[in-house]
């Protein structure tokens, strides 16, 4: 399916999308929203911020929006390895599939893998993870049906904000060892069913298929654990819950970070700077998952997050062109989580609507860049590219 962590994920909401004042995330991200919308008629018509996604409605927002610009999609693929024509252009990609391995040629070359792989494997360079290497924590999305909604609607609050939250009774009871903390975001994304976005999984890789298959089998017995302690410390609301689904893939929220032409730095976020090449802006918070080696501090404090900044009203950053831009190669760009910032700032701009944002600008810049003679994206005019964002609504300064 496309659409990564909003359908194959079961990330049961999207992250603001208006700052306050008016959207941010325009453009093809803002389509996408108000399509996804209509999925959840529950919602508000007005409401912009952490709006409820049902999974299956958005995997066919995704497959109309992408056939009917005559795209034709390969399912059950996976990029294999990339083969150069010299150090700095990449000369095609191999997709492994039931067919084999399959060599694909284009004249540039577009890396939404989350992870960076086609970057990397063309000879980019990256970072990944803090000064002891440690990754922030995977979470393994769920959703429960059979909820009693009103129990749950005007019951407890079950967000780790709460300190009088269930979940740190059930993290103290240690009745469900898996369950290290209270993390513990919701939404409501059909009749008394709740989408959950919960539990953390520490020591995950997702560029080593050992870590993340053994990540996806202890995910699903912390789903389990989870589901098993709502019933049992909120019974009013989840004793006769159901497990419908569990994530198909696990969420990750961090591994490489491809260094570009530029890197957006944690005080570029702090100045809300603007920049000449901007292809969007952000306005999402510093979003700092803890390290397993402070779990303790954490769960004696009540606190979930070791790191949270946020903007006021009105206020967001850009990001650049030159992010998207892998250094030291001439015809491949990059969107998503990988994009070159530090490490501070990727938990900002890793939210799927900033991904959409990148998503749109580096396809656009593709597209231009592929019609030029030298094909290399470096050379790129990107104020043309700025004008046509406009002209697709995007929101820049």
């Amino acid at each position: 399916m496309l659409g990564g962590m909003g359908t194959a994920g079961l990330v049961p909401a999207w992250t603001p999308f208006s700052d306050g004042e008016q959207i941010v995330y325009r453009g093809l991200a803002q389509k996408i929203f108000f399509e996804s919308k209509k999925g959840v008629p529950h919602e508000p018509d007005d409401k912009l911020n952490w709006v409820s996604i049902n999974p299956e409605y958005l995997k066919r927002v995704y497959d109309d929006m992408v056939t009917e610009a005559g795209v034709k999609i390969l399912f059950f693929s996976q990029l294999a390895g990339v083969e150069m024509k010299d150090a700095q252009n990449v000369d095609a990609v191999l997709v492994s599939n039931k067919a084999g391995l399959i060599a694909y040629q284009a004249k540039v070359y577009v890396d939404c893998t989350g992870d960076g792989d086609l970057s990397v494997w063309a000879g980019a360079k990256f970072t990944k993870g803090d000064v002891n290497g440690e990754l922030m924590p995977a979470t393994h999305c769920f959703v429960l049906s059979n909820v009693d909604s009103y129990n749950y609607k005007y019951g407890v609050n079950l967000h780790a904000d709460n300190k009088n939250s269930p979940m740190w009774e059930v993290v103290r009871s240690g009745k469900f060892p898996l369950i290290k903390d209270a993390h513990m975001c919701q939404n409501f994304i059909g009749p008394d069913t709740i989408g959950f976005n919960a539990g953390h999984l520490w020591n995950v890789d997702n560029t080593n298929p050992d870590s993340i298959s053994d990540a996806m089998l202890v995910g699903r017995k912390l789903v389990n654990q989870i589901h098993q302690a709502l019933r049992e410390y909120d019974s009013s609301a989840f004793a006769q819950s159901f497990l419908a689904a569990s994530g198909f893939v696990m969420g990750i929220r961090e591994t490489r970070i491809i260094e570009g032409n530029y890197k957006l730095s944690m005080q570029d976020w702090i100045e809300r700077k603007t920049f000449d090449d901007e292809i969007g802006r952000n306005f999402y918070f510093i979003d700092i998952h803890h390290a397993q080696r402070e779990l303790e501090k954490i769960n004696q404090a009540g606190f979930f997050n070791t790191l949270s900044h946020s903007y006021g009203k009105g206020e967001s950053h850009g990001i650049p062109y030159r992010c998207l831009v892998p250094k030291g190669l001439n015809n491949v760009l990059m969107a998503g989580r990988c994009i070159s910032t530090d490490r501070i700032v990727q938990g900002s701009t890793r939210i799927m609507a900033a991904c959409l944002v990148t998503g749109e600008a580096a396809g656009m810049a593709a597209a231009m860049t592929s019609k030029k003679t030298d094909k290399n994206t470096n050379s790129l005019d990107v104020q043309q590219l700025r004008n046509r964002l406009k002209e697709m609504g995007q929101y820049l300064k």
